[in-house]
């Protein structure tokens, strides 16, 4: 496989940041196309290198109802034409040691989920594709837990490494952002990511009826939600704090910026309430990279403790 060192290299050094971003999972090649084409402008006219991110397989959902992708296979494919046809980098997230290899064939990055950061054997495996790893910290992990997922990388043969706060479970479906994080997650050696869009989910926070429709060639056409009273089957979230977050996180000094996109969030038939507005993506990024470029976050500060003297 094709070495990852040049990228994570170019990431690395990215000024003020880099960016993961693309819409949560793959509904259609179309839609995917749609989306990389508008992404890939953005960046580039905000000055920012691009990761393009999409999913084949959300094998995590809460519910068995909602909507997964395309599977592997077909995901693969897709994912394979839209980096050939806007010359852009892949971030894909795998579940099972079993896909890694698959995955590597195509993806630039390969992705940990959050509720896998700890699975020794789906490290490794995604390790040895000699790809870039972007480790989700888990929802229930402290930060210091991602030094040891980091090494189990390094340890397997590959140095490129990278690790993201998501946040942190705060009671049963919300989760918060501790900014101390972005910082004490740095003892892992590696750069650190802030996942702006997910970190704002409220874990099975609704209660919803889900249809899909689909065409004769398994396209998804559209999606339904029916919200019901009470919760439990589908993720919420608090889209309008997704800029709170994320100038949190580049005044703090993170690496790269992850965030979910969606030309149409409401209609998304996954974690819409989390996905930011393409429509308001280039206006975003600007302010980011605004505040970014006049903080210190990524300087060291020394402390002077002696005593002060008039």
């Amino acid at each position: 496989m094709e070495s990852s060192a040049p990228l994570f290299n170019q990431l690395k050094a990215a000024d003020p940041f880099f960016l993961l971003a693309g819409p949560n999972v793959i509904e259609s090649e179309e839609h995917i196309f749609r989306m990389a084409k508008h992404i890939k402008t953005i960046a580039s006219k905000v000055g920012l290198p691009l990761v393009f991110k999409s999913s084949f397989d959300k094998a995590n959902r809460t519910s068995s109802k909602s909507f997964r992708g395309p599977g592997m296979v077909e995901g693969l494919k897709i994912l394979e034409k839209v980096k050939l046809a806007y010359d852009i980098p892949i971030v894909t997230d795998v579940h099972e040691t079993i896909q890694c290899e698959a995955v590597g064939r195509v993806a630039d990055i390969i992705q940990i989920p959050a509720f896998l950061c700890r699975q020794t054997d789906l490290l490794v495996a995604a390790a040895k594709t000699g790809k870039i790893v972007n480790i989700k910290k888990g929802q229930f992990c402290a930060p210091s837990v991602m030094v040891n997922s980091a090494e189990k990388i390094r340890l397997a043969g590959n140095p490129n490494v990278m690790v993201c706060e998501r946040g942190t479970m705060f009671g049963y479906n919300d989760l918060i952002v501790d900014p101390r994080n972005f910082e004490w997650m740095r003892e892992a050696n590696s750069p650190v990511v802030a996942d702006v869009t997910h970190a704002l989910q409220q874990p099975a926070g609704k209660k919803i009826l889900i249809y899909h429709s689909f065409n004769l060639s398994g396209e998804l056409n559209f999606c339904l939600f029916i919200q019901l009273d009470g919760g439990g089957v589908a993720s919420g979230g608090v889209r309008e704090l997704i800029p709170c977050i994320a100038r949190t996180a580049v005044a703090v000094g993170v690496d790269g910026i992850f965030m979910e996109v969606h030309d149409d969030p409401l209609n998304a038939p996954v974690d819409g309430p989390t996905q930011w507005p393409l429509r308001n993506l280039e206006e975003l990024l600007e302010e980011l990279v605004a505040i970014a470029r006049v903080s210190k976050g990524k300087q060291h500060l020394n402390i002077d403790l002696t005593p002060f003297r008039d």
